[in-house]
């Protein structure tokens, strides 16, 4: 642990820690939630939230700035690629902005990163831009959050399997080994999804929502060669197409079109109204695939990131 006082204002500090007590964690979850209840999307990814808790994670650094002892924002900064610059989320609390928390946070980042520092704006808001702005940072990447009515729009198609292939559901602990390597071959091109480990798995099935009969593995003679896992956020009566992921030697035949219409024919059964995921704007082919599923876009995550 260290402390980043320095050149901060009379009141305010920032610690850098490796892990979080369950107490820091809670504290976290509360800011990132009621921030998200101002701001109408969540800060902090889905993998952030999942790295706040379970002792320290290689490559992973937390940051809690606090004024007169009050958790006012939090940064997360991980370093675990092996190429790109270090990525950063960060959040200020909504009844705390404008006092200058989000530079300072940003500050630290930057500094923390070596002034190599990729940095999340989720749903692309004003003052996101702005601080990417003061900080020096470009924009670098766009991901697309897509929407479709899974009722009372257009029908959903009916999937159609490649010859040979057949779709069952995920059986936790027999089929994670098979899983993970497909998916680091599937996704040997994005490594913030190819990458997932065995703890990265366990994290999600150890969640509320999982569930194994929304997680559909394609196989061919005996071999997994593709998957499409759903998600069901209840709250908000939400379905995602959470990962649909096809092996290269089975891509091209229809195979990722087929298991995304099996993917939504379950949530649709499951009584959920829409539907969403996620698709990067540089990837005109998987846009191609969902904007004929009847997909359109809901809102925009942003990436910045230092010229250097």
């Amino acid at each position: 642990m260290t402390d980043a006082a320095a050149a901060l204002e009379p009141g305010r500090q920032i610690q850098t820690l490796d892990e979080l007590t369950e107490e820091q964690a809670i504290a976290v979850l509360d800011l990132i939630e009621d921030a998200a209840r101002t701001d109408g999307t969540t800060a902090v990814s889905e993998q952030g939230r999942l790295q706040l808790r379970g002792g320290p994670r290689e490559g992973i650094r937390h940051f809690l700035l606090t004024e007169g002892g009050r958790l006012s924002a939090y940064g997360q900064l991980e370093d675990t690629d092996p190429v790109e610059a270090p990525a950063a989320e960060l959040v200020v609390h909504p009844a705390l902005r404008g006092r200058g928390h989000g530079r300072a946070m940003g500050t630290a980042l930057l500094a923390a990163s070596g002034k190599r520092l990729r940095v999340w704006a989720h749903g692309g808001k004003s003052a996101a831009r702005h601080l990417a702005q003061v900080l020096g940072l470009t924009l670098f990447r766009e991901l697309r959050q897509l929407r479709r009515p899974l009722a009372g729009g257009d029908p959903l198609p009916e999937p159609v399997l490649p010859p040979g292939v057949t779709v069952r559901t995920f059986v936790p602990g027999a089929d994670d080994k098979a899983w993970l390597a497909a998916n680091a071959a599937a996704f040997a091109h994005h490594p913030e999804q190819g990458s997932l480990t065995q703890r990265d798995l366990d994290d999600r099935i150890a969640q509320p929502w999982f569930d194994p009969e929304g997680f559909f593995l394609a196989e061919r003679d005996g071999e997994l060669v593709g998957f499409h896992w759903t998600k069901v956020h209840a709250a908000e009566q939400l379905g995602e197409v959470y990962v649909v992921g096809v092996r290269p030697g089975a891509q091209g035949g229809g195979l990722g079109k087929a298991l995304t219409a099996i993917g939504l024919r379950h949530l649709a059964a499951r009584g959920l109204p829409t539907a969403m995921l996620y698709v990067d704007a540089d990837n005109p082919a998987a846009l191609a695939v969902y904007e004929a599923l009847g997909f359109t876009t809901h809102e925009v995550d942003l990436m910045y990131r230092t010229e250097s």
